[in-house]
Formats: structure tokens, sequence, C-alpha cells
């Protein structure tokens, strides 16, 4: 490519569980950037929020504002002028999916993941097949919301009638090029996925209910699914031959595209709502200690395992916030990030994965609930309360990346926490500390990144996983944190939540 030519364009379309945006990546390899080296940048060209909404004491995804908030984003970009987007990539959460009837058309808004229509389920599905069935099969963590058990939720009569099931970033795919599909990275968090094949297990649907026909074809990350439908490229002002590639579209399968890593000595936490805890392997682990520690193997890109383990990340800090907000005292998190780092240390802890902590509501209580069940100091403050949950998701992370490293057979010499939690100085801190291993903060952006480089490499301009993370490593700013204290203490704290 000549040094005078802009560099391509791609489209991340990039949706979190609390909020999604459209950014522009412009990515060159080797020595083809205006300066002589790479380049790696991205623009944020529209952020919306992602509220969920009860209706009828169900809580669903507001999809279609979801839709048409990327298109908005889309038609954004293609109004700041040059030739539009080489491409677009969709990369959402995991496990939720919208039924369609036989036209094509939604049979209804799709049901969040945390909504308690799953409650139970999980003990009714394993009366039919054993879970150590499920997780030969499957090698996937036994979460209540997994979408096995959301479809064993789901009236028999609009199962019935349904046509076929895409997972959120497909149905999104599927309205902008009409190609309907399942991106595997996203497939394997189902609890259908046959991780040992690579394909659909219609064994394991049959038996818990879910007509296998619902499933649809698989396609890998990197795939051109199909150029926009004419009514898309009329919306956003995009040429009609803008073609939509495949990425990693459950975002944290992005994310770990985005890791800055070298070679394979090290873990990933890519941290944002949920905390997602692991490594990066070639084969599965099927074992039945894997599986008694629910560790879970999703489909990476280039047909990697992530073999990680989902710890509850800053959802239940993000839910204190909200109702402090709520009730009119002070939330700027930076001051209480500050003022968290000055309280005394490992007063109370909680397991960030007590199933108390997964519904939405008054965190703070919560946790008073629970330091007054485990007969701990219950925590008082705003900042008290932060540490408390700030050091207890150390502690679990601690306990993860030590299981994942002996379940595995790997060696861990490296921390990468990448997403929005690599800013939060006070948990990069204490997750070197409690691990002993330095942390690399860094990028806040992996998801978007991942997913740019995909289509990246999809259009020709980088080649392997090991280039993607070479250009990310060369090009994004990194923290590294060293750790300090006494293991000693923080062995004794992790020993408190066992």
């Amino acid at each position: 490519m000549s040094t005078s030519q802009p560099p391509p364009v791609f489209a991340a379309i990039d949706i979190g569980a609390s909020s999604g945006r459209v950014i522009a990546g412009r990515v060159t390899a080797g020595g083809t950037g205006a300066s002589g080296g790479p380049t790696l940048d991205l623009t944020e060209v529209h952020r919306f929020p992602n509220r969920p909404v009860r209706v009828r004491e169900t809580l669903h995804w507001d999809i279609l504002g979801l839709y048409g908030e990327a298109l908005e984003g889309l038609r954004k970009l293609g109004a700041a002028g040059g030739t539009g987007p080489t491409s677009i990539g969709i990369d959402t959460w995991a496990v939720d999916y919208g039924l369609l009837d036989a036209w094509g058309d939604l049979l209804g808004n799709p049901v969040h993941y945390r909504d308690s229509r799953t409650d139970g389920v999980m003990d009714r599905v394993f009366a039919t097949v054993p879970p150590t069935d499920i997780y030969r099969t499957t090698g996937l963590q036994f979460l209540t919301f997994n979408t096995i058990y959301q479809l064993a939720a789901e009236q028999r009569a609009r199962l019935e009638s349904a046509s076929g099931l895409l997972l959120i970033p497909d149905l999104l795919t599927y309205w902008l090029t009409g190609r309907i599909g399942a991106e595997r990275t996203n497939a394997s968090t189902t609890q259908l996925y046959d991780v040992r094949t690579g394909g659909w297990s219609t064994d394991l649907a049959e038996r818990v209910g879910v007509p296998p026909h619902l499933l649809p074809p698989l396609r890998d990350p990197g795939t051109v699914v199909g150029p926009l439908t004419a009514d898309v490229a009329d919306a956003t002002g995009l040429a009609p031959p803008t073609p939509v590639v495949a990425v990693g579209s459950h975002d944290t399968a992005s994310a770990v595209v985005g890791v800055p890593a070298r070679g394979r000595d090290f873990a990933y936490i890519s941290c944002g709502t949920w905390s997602l805890v692991g490594v990066e392997l070639d084969k599965p682990v099927l074992t039945d200690e894997s599986r008694v520690a629910n560790f879970t193997n999703e489909v990476g890109v280039d047909g990697t395992i992530r073999y990680l383990r989902n710890v509850m990340g800053l959802w239940i800090l993000q839910e204190s916030v909200r109702v402090w907000q709520a009730r009119g005292l002070s939330t700027d998190l930076p001051t209480l990030l500050e003022q968290a780092a000055c309280e005394p240390a490992f007063r109370s802890l909680i397991d960030p994965d007590d199933p108390l902590f997964l519904p939405p509501g008054d965190m703070p209580q919560r946790i008073a609930e629970y330091c007054a069940r485990t007969d701990q100091p219950i925590p008082q403050s705003p900042p008290a309360i932060v540490r408390c949950i700030i050091e207890s998701l150390a502690v679990a992370y601690r306990r993860t990346v030590r299981s994942v490293a002996d379940l595995s057979g790997t060696t861990v010499d490296t921390i990468h926490l990448v997403g929005g939690g690599s800013r939060n100085e006070l948990l990069c801190q204490l997750t070197a500390d409690a691990c002993g291993i330095p942390v690399v903060a860094g990028p806040v952006e992996a998801t978007a990144i991942g997913n740019v480089l995909v289509q990246a490499r999809a259009a020709g301009v980088v080649e392997t996983l090991a280039e993607m993370r070479e250009l990310t490593a060369a090009t994004q700013p990194l923290r590294t944190y060293t750790p300090t204290g006494n293991q000693a203490v923080w062995e004794a704290a992790e020993r408190r939540l066992a």
C-alpha cells in the first residue's frame, strides 16, 4: 500500500451488556503507515446505552432499539466522508437469542439472560440429561442462563412455531445482510455445540426438547457473510456492496484476539460487566476435574479454545453506583477508588459468583446481607463497599488463574487484563498482588480491536493471529503492574472464600 493512500476503515459494531458503540478502525501493517510503522487507530463514531426493558414481569433486550442505533452509527460513519468502510463486523454478549417465524420475522423480543425464567431449569434438564454427558460433549461451564436452559424454559408452542434461532450478533447480521447463520465462537457458548467435532450436537438438542432444525448453519470468523441489503444501504448511505464479515462475534472472543501477548504463557482477564478469566489452548479440557471446577471450553478465533471461567466482574460495582446515584450520593468513580485504596484491607470479602449478586438490584444491601450471613463486618460507606468489591474480585481472579493453570497444565507468567477494567488502577494492582504475577493492563478497547483485526485479515491487511497481537502491542498504550505484598495474606483471604 502506498503511504499516500489512507488506510482502510473497518466498522466495528460492539455491543455490551450495558452500552454499545460503532467504532471506525484504521489498520496498516508492517512499514506501511504514514510514519513508516504499523498503525491501529480507533475512532468512536457513535455510542448508545443498552437498557433492558421489563414487560409483564419478563426482562427483555430492546433489540430493535439496538439495531436502530447500529444503523445510526453506520450512517454517521458514511456521512463522515471518504469511501465508506471496507467492511462491517458485529460482536455482542453471548447466550441470548431471537426466534424467527416461517417468514423470517422475529417472534418476540429476546429475553435477557438475567431474567428469572431459568430459575430451577438447570436441575430439570439434569433430570433428563446428566451433567457429565453435557460436559463431555460441550465442555461448557454450567451457568443457569446458558442458551440450553433458556430454550428449555421457552413455551413449547413458541419453539414448535419457530423456523430458526439466531444469537444476538447473528440476528443483527441477518438484518443487515438477509443471510442466516451462526458464528462459531458465539455458538460455542450455547451448551448445544459439540466442542469435540466442531458442529451442533443435534443429539443433545433433541434430548432437551430443542428441535434441531432451529440451529442455523455455522460460519467461521473471517467469513464474508454478504453485502448489505438495499434497505440498509439506503438507511445508512453506505455502498450496497459493503460486506459484513463474521468476526469473533462473542465479545470475549474478539477481546482475546486483542490481547497484546507474545507466545502462550499468559492468562487473560477480559474485564467489564463480566470478567472472563482464562488461557488460550489448542484443545478442550474435558476432564471430570474441569467439570467439577466449572470451567468452560469456548471456541476462539482460528480454532483455538478459550479455556476460562466466568467471574461476576464489575457488574456489582456498576449496580452499586446506580443505587448511590438514585439516592443522591456522590458517585465519581475515580474519587471512590482513591478513597477505597485508603480503606482497611481484607475487612470484608464477598464471593462475586454468589447467586445473590446475579440479578439487578440493591448491591450495597446484598453485600450487607452476605457479610451478615458470613459473620463479617458490614461495610458502611461507599468507599468501604468499593474496597470490598475490588478486593473480592482480586481474590476471585487469584483463585481462577491458579485453577486454570493447574487444570490445563499451562504456565502463566503474565496476566493481560483488557477491557474497561484495565483503567481501574486499584483493581489492576490488587490483581497483581493477589496473583503474584505481573499484570499488563490494556488495551481498554480490546474487543473492538479484535473485531477490527479479524476484518483486516479478511481484507488481506494482516495475516496471522500472532501478527494481530504484535500490532496491538506495538500501537496501544499499556501499563504493567508489578506484584507487591505478602502472598500469605492473599492465601488467607482466598481461604475465607473457599
